[in-house]
């Protein structure tokens, strides 16, 4: 198998990894509750979806 015959310098190999960071979540709001919830996904505050109520939440 083939051997590096120099070194790679630190900004080498940073510049590498650039893309190996966490990306943020995308928050959006309830419009239920005002609270912040994942999309396309239940509220876990109130339980609501699409304006349906699929489980029992905390209600306010």
């Amino acid at each position: 198998m083939a051997q590096p015959k120099r070194r790679h310098s630190h900004a080498r190999k940073n510049k590498r990894r650039s893309h190996h960071a966490l990306k943020v979540e995308g928050l959006s709001i309830c419009p239920k509750c005002t609270e912040p919830k994942l999309p396309h996904r239940i509220c876990g505050n109130c339980g609501y979806y699409q304006g349906k109520q699929i489980v029992k939440g905390a209600e306010i």
